[in-house]
């Protein structure tokens, strides 16, 4: 991309020629193929999943105003991302970094211990429904499985949480060339700077993810578990939690297991700990949780009903599982009802047995 795409991009919206109708079309066909991956390169580097909504409607509207003055130097794809890109650095300029429970602090090592809420002005990382952007895997025109794998491992919640520490520029340009492999030279363009530049941001933001225990090329490194064996784990996870059996927990989650759940600073490592916690604190009686299986960040999940006073269920939030073939290693509680309708889920759970759910 040059800097004539560039500033074409930018001063569209102050008042450049907009397309006219018979551009529409064409418009809309190079364009929206894209709109999906797009979704999931502003959730990695916002790490919310209304954020990065709301971020590519701004691409598309300012792609849009600068249609007609886009003159085709790099692809469309290209062009696309660079305003994405810049949109998402100039909204991290006014938004702090988003985290989970284990970014602020360490385990609670007492299960009986309180939980405690954290401060205001935490701002949460959220998970991202699958359904938003992975590609129907029936269509042979969506790509090759193993890109598919690759797109899946690169919205892990462990490594978009560790994204969110690096700067706004060193996200953008590890994002842009470990994940999507854009060429050194084409991130250049879209930030006006050098090659070398890059180069260089690219080695502070890995050196910064080593300092945090997450391997530069943790995208492609990362073990893959077979999605029947991820479902089955999910499916005992939630009979588990609906018939708040404790036995059956221990036996799913792994020795170093932890457990965090949003909006709550203290979190729990340890397989013991973790279902002594639920066990003293959350399952309840049986009946009291109602759960429905899902998938987010590529990972098994599910939709958390809490029973009420009333006897209703009504809907707590999201759980993401990280799974391997010996169990669950990992469990994140978005405690968010906000969060359920994106995933496409009503916030009520119909017991009627003849009533669809999702």
């Amino acid at each position: 991309m040059t800097g004539t795409d560039v500033r074409s991009s930018d001063t569209d919206a102050q008042g450049a020629a907009l397309p006219d109708d018979e551009t529409d079309e064409t418009f809309v066909r190079e364009t929206e193929p894209f709109r999906r991956e797009l979704l999931a390169h502003c959730y990695r580097m916002l790490g919310s999943v209304q954020d990065a909504e709301d971020l590519v409607q701004e691409t598309y509207v300012r792609a849009w105003r600068g249609y007609s003055a886009f003159e085709r130097r790099s692809s469309v794809r290209t062009w696309l991302y660079r305003i994405a890109t810049n949109a998402c650095l100039t909204a991290l300029e006014h938004h702090s970094r988003r985290v989970l429970p284990s970014g602020l602090g360490a385990p609670e090592a007492d299960p009986g211990a309180a939980v405690r809420p954290a401060e205001s002005g935490i701002a949460w990382l959220q998970p991202l429904p699958d359904v938003l952007w992975a590609p129907d895997s029936d269509d042979p025109e969506n790509g090759d499985p193993e890109s598919i794998v690759i797109e899946r491992e690169s919205l892990r919640l462990a490594l978009v949480a560790s994204w969110q520490y690096l700067p706004g520029r060193q996200r953008a340009v590890l994002i842009l060339r470990d994940v999507l492999a854009f060429p050194a030279a084409e991130v250049a363009d879209m930030f006006g700077i050098t090659t070398e530049a890059v180069k260089s941001t690219l080695q502070r933001a890995r050196a910064r993810l080593r300092q945090l225990d997450v391997a530069a090329d943790s995208v492609a490194g990362a073990a893959e578990v077979a999605e029947p064996a991820a479902r089955a784990l999910l499916d005992l996870y939630i009979a588990a939690f609906q018939n708040a059996d404790t036995l059956l927990l221990e036996k799913l989650l792994c020795q170093e297991a932890t457990l965090e759940a949003t909006p709550f600073r203290t979190w729990f490592a340890g397989r013991s700990t973790c279902v002594s916690f639920l066990g003293r604190q959350i399952l309840g009686a049986p009946g009291d949780w109602r759960m429905l299986p899902t998938s987010a960040n590529g990972q098994p999940a599910a939709i958390g009903y809490r029973r009420g006073p009333d006897g209703v269920h009504r809907a707590y939030g999201v759980v993401v599982l990280s799974v391997r073939a010996d169990g669950v290693v990992g469990v994140v509680s978005f405690g968010d009802p906000a969060l359920v309708p994106a995933f496409g889920f009503p916030t009520l759970f119909r017991e009627s047995p003849d009533a669809k759910q999702p």
